[in-house]
């Protein structure tokens, strides 16, 4: 990769900022930067963001940590505060998390923090940091947004319509960005083998109880692509054609596939 080994002109390796790392694609984000030449900063709103750390200096990376919740705006401020003067060379955007069953069959307040973790916090984050990156005309950020965000989500409605912001708000900032020095890509990954499905209580679908892509794979797929300033990247060639097939689909239809894909007990018909 062009940053192996690659130094900042006060000796010390560029920063990678990476949320939501403490397991999943979040934690493999951290080690392909770690892997690459960058030094870390890393968040989770979970303890075991402290053991990711630990694993990913054994690295031979200099890792910061700090465990807040990033669905606030204090939590950002803390993170932002941990990044001092440096400047961030990667933002790696990647905190969310989904919650299963029907909308009014769930707590406001649990909605509400998918909300503003994978949207509020996640844009605050973005606004802070990415004013940085154009003053100095240099950076990357890397959104981790989801093929979910193509379909209605029935029994997963506020979490689509979260991705489906996120998915938009990557391609309006990137063509913001143009010229600037500054890249966005956004990475769209589908089910994926981490402990989503379970935060999300969503094991007895039959997503959550289906195959999945190894996180790993996914997470290297958006780093190169990152990398490269690419504008998006879907993994998985599946994931590829269903995300295709969405932009010609009916809503409608979509709603009733996935509902048959999200609905609570779903894995056991």
């Amino acid at each position: 990769m062009a940053t192996k080994n690659r130094k900042l002109k006060n000796g010390m390796r560029p920063l990678a900022v990476v949320t939501g790392a403490s397991s999943g694609i979040g934690f493999h984000l951290a080690k392909q930067c770690a892997e690459n030449g960058f030094d870390l900063l890393i968040a989770a709103d979970d303890p075991a963001i402290n053991k990711a750390a630990a694993d990913l200096r054994d690295i031979d990376a200099l890792v910061e940590v700090v465990e807040t919740d990033l669905a606030t705006t204090m939590g950002v401020d803390e993170l932002l505060a941990a990044v001092r003067s440096r400047p961030v060379a990667a933002l790696l955007a990647n905190a969310g998390h989904g919650l299963g069953h029907a909308f009014l069959d769930q707590e406001f307040e649990a909605a509400r923090h998918v909300i503003d973790t994978n949207v509020t916090g996640t844009v605050y984050l973005i606004h802070k940091v990415g004013r940085d990156m154009r003053k100095r005309g240099a950076g990357r950020i890397l959104i981790t947004g989801s093929i979910a965000g193509f379909m209605p989500g029935t029994y997963q409605a506020v979490y689509n319509g979260t991705k489906a912001f996120m998915d938009s708000f990557s391609f309006a900032l990137r063509a913001e960005f143009k010229d600037s020095g500054v890249t966005v890509t956004c990475l769209m990954p589908g089910a994926t083998d981490t402990e989503f499905f379970k935060r999300a209580d969503m094991l007895d679908t039959k997503v959550g109880a289906g195959k999945k892509d190894d996180p790993a794979d996914v997470a290297k797929l958006g780093f190169e692509a990152m990398m490269k300033g690419e504008g998006d990247v879907v993994s998985g060639w599946k994931n590829k054609i269903q995300s295709a097939m969405a932009t010609v689909t009916p809503s409608s239809v979509l709603a009733e596939q996935h509902r048959k894909m999200a609905e609570p007990g779903g894995a056991k018909k």
